[in-house]
Parts: C-alpha cells; structure tokens; sequence
C-alpha cells in the first residue's frame, strides 16, 4: 500500500481526529507508563491546533496535526531508503507539493532533527474545503511504492476498526484486550468504572484524569 493508496482510504478530519483520541485513551488505560504507549494525543498542542503522534520507540513516528486550516501527516520510517538521512535531503516529491497554508509544518522543530532537517518519509495533508486527502508525486526507488513505510505506519488510521487495534495491542503489550471495551473508547463514551476494568483491573478513572484532560476525551 503505497501513500497514495492511504491518502485514498484515510477517513475525513473529523472521523480520524476521533479515531487518535480513542487510541490514546485506550493506550492510556493499557499503560500507565507515558513513554511506553504508541499512541498520544494532545488536545491543546497550540491555541488553535491539536495533534495526534505514534513512536513506537525504535525511532518510526507519526504526527498528525489538526489545525483550523485542514490537518497535515508527516510519517517516518527509520529504514526507509527514502530517509533523509541517505542524501542529507528529504525525498524528492514527499514533501515538494505541500500547500502554503502547511509548510510551516515542514520546518517545525518538533518534525526536525538538531540540523532542523525534516524528519519525513511519507507525508499527507487535506484542507478544510478538500473532498479527498493529498500526497506529493514521488519517483519511488526501486524497492518500490512501499519503499517510504506508510502501509506499516498509518496501517491503524486506515484500518480504523476495534479489532485492527485489539490485534495490534494484544501483541504489543502482551496481554488480553478487551474487545466490548475497546469499542466503547472508539465509540468516545464517556469511561466508566467497568470499562477500564475490562481493560486494566488495576486502574481506576481517577487515575486517567490528566489523561483524559490531555486528549480531550469526553467525560459526560
């Protein structure tokens, strides 16, 4: 699956903010441990933006960011021959065709390394007033369209079922998932004692308050 074909088959905004608000709340309940969970999402990243991110502690990332103009996904695959790191450039084409109102984005230092090199493999973005979501026209290497690792690292934000994330949890933390549970938090209901039970017998809702206030996950 190439990023064209995930720029396809991404959900509108709206749909795909809720989705990483529902993998944060439900990384959060499954590991109290910040710096162990793949999914974050910060409700309050600016004034006017929220984002959503991945790290799955290897150095592969995503960050999405949700902001009035549209929303902007920059993906990173640490063994990408399409790394910026192969040439000290980031790959022609991923990043070349990104709109005005989202190139600020490019150069946002949370996105670069030390040398304020764009940290990218694979990028996408749709405005506000957009029917579809957009990727740039790359001239893939010969690995092919698979090269810059957006079918593994977007492969949740395009599955978008409870399932995709129950399967993709139980083997990341080892542990049974509750799957009634999981489709309560992709629902965005409001948590309950027994949901997070289901999930994590060992915590409670009080403990997930600065969670659920980060991500802004709704309570009632």
């Amino acid at each position: 699956m190439s990023v064209h074909d995930v720029a396809r088959r991404l959900p509108d905004i709206p749909v795909l903010t809720d989705l990483c608000r529902s993998m944060a709340m439900l990384d959060a309940i499954l590991c109290p441990e910040w710096d162990y969970r793949w999914h974050s999402f910060d409700a309050r990243w600016s004034a006017t933006e929220a984002m959503a991110s991945m790290r799955d502690g290897s150095g592969n990332e995503y960050s999405l960011v949700i902001s009035p103009a549209g929303a902007y996904l920059r993906g990173f695959d640490h063994e990408s021959p399409m790394s910026p790191y192969v040439d000290d450039v980031p790959w022609p084409g991923v990043l070349d065709d990104v709109p005005p109102v989202f190139r600020a984005y490019i150069d946002e230092p949370s996105f670069t390394d030390e040398h304020g090199m764009p940290v990218v493999t694979a990028c996408l973005w749709r405005q506000r007033d957009d029917d579809r979501w957009h990727a740039g026209a790359i001239d893939f290497p010969e690995d092919g369209e698979e090269s810059d690792g957006a079918d593994w690292l977007f492969q949740l934000l395009v599955a978008r079922s409870p399932e995709s994330y129950q399967d993709w949890a139980e083997d990341y933390f080892e542990m049974a998932v509750d799957l009634d549970a999981v489709r309560h938090v992709f629902a965005l209901r409001p948590l309950t004692d027994e949901v997070v039970a289901a999930l994590s017998p060992e915590r409670v809702p009080a403990e997930l308050a600065e969670d659920i206030k980060d991500i802004g996950y709704p309570v009632g």
